[in-house]
């Protein structure tokens, strides 16, 4: 039977960054837990550390291992945790990963609805490449994943896209900036300092085609996977740059900006990717449901 002692001790060692740390904080000799660490890889038929130097470093094999301990250890905290407090309030634990090209203002208003439950919901947000959220989700490391595209065609992964909806964009600049520009939307953009989302974005390829099409040529000053810094550059009159209209009115009111106009023929489109056909979980069903009703309705795009 697979030792789970051994397992807590390679884990406590690997996130240590060596034997005679794990050690330490184990309250154990390294020597025991060299030991152990030795016979779990004797079960398991493979090599879970490497030398490197002086240094101990993981192996592939190891790297693996780490992956399936994180997530064994954090389940039993959670089972404990539920039994400690069984007579407590029970907390649904919902595990979100956020494509980091989706705005943080966006994924809010879109998560938000999930903490208005009657039975409370503690978030899990984790925010990555959209393909290694997919696999984080096929291991059931989470339980929905929320991201600007649907599921890409081919991949080896069993989930399904749900639609939440969409909206064109909005251009923003600080009001110093706007006034420097010369015509009227969208031809005031022609030779504009322009910032744009990154390649990795879905709005990124239709956004140039856009401006192409109308024989816009703006200078474009950057590039941005991360829409937080491309607002923030935004902010300090670095150029013109591009929000979901459904969000564009609050972001223009809170930071002081200027909408210069909007586009419908470029959406910002948005999804929730699960490994359920039909939504089940009460934190994605109050998801979907408000970005019905709510967010994509107002702006005129879902």
């Amino acid at each position: 039977m697979f030792n789970y002692r051994q397992l807590h001790y390679f884990w406590s060692v690997a996130k240590a960054g060596g034997i005679a740390r794990g050690a330490e904080q184990l309250h154990l000799t390294p020597q025991t837990i060299s030991g152990q660490i030795s016979l779990l890889e004797e079960q398991l038929g493979v090599a879970l550390f490497r030398r490197a130097g002086r240094r101990l470093e993981l192996t592939e094999a190891g790297r693996m291992a780490l992956s399936y301990a994180d997530e064994i250890f954090q389940v039993g905290n959670e089972l404990e945790e539920t039994l400690r407090n069984r007579h407590e309030e029970r907390t649904f634990l919902f595990r979100i990963g956020i494509a980091d090209v989706v705005p943080k203002t966006i994924a809010y208003r879109l998560l938000a609805p999930a903490l208005s439950l009657p039975d409370p919901v503690r978030l899990v947000c984790r925010e990555d490449k959209f393909e290694l959220l997919l696999a984080e989700l096929a291991i059931h490391r989470l339980d929905m994943v929320l991201a600007d595209r649907p599921l890409p065609p081919g991949m080896d992964v069993k989930s399904y896209s749900h639609r939440l909806g969409e909206c064109g964009v909005t251009f923003l600049a600080t009001p110093a900036l706007a006034a420097r520009l010369k015509g009227q939307f969208p031809h005031q953009l022609n030779g504009a300092p322009l910032l744009i989302p990154g390649e990795d974005s879905a709005v990124h390829a239709p956004l140039l085609r856009w401006l192409r099409g109308q024989d816009i040529h703006p200078r474009i000053v950057g590039e941005f996977d991360d829409g937080a810094l491309m607002k923030s550059f935004g902010q300090a009159g670095a150029g013109v740059f591009t929000a979901p209209t459904a969000i564009a009115a609050e972001l223009a009111a809170q930071y002081g900006l200027e909408s210069l106009g909007h586009t419908e023929a470029v959406k910002d489109r948005f999804y929730i990717i699960t490994v359920e056909r039909k939504l089940s979980h009460p934190a994605a069903l109050a998801v979907s449901e408000a970005a019905h009703k709510g967010l994509f309705t107002r702006a005129g795009g879902a």
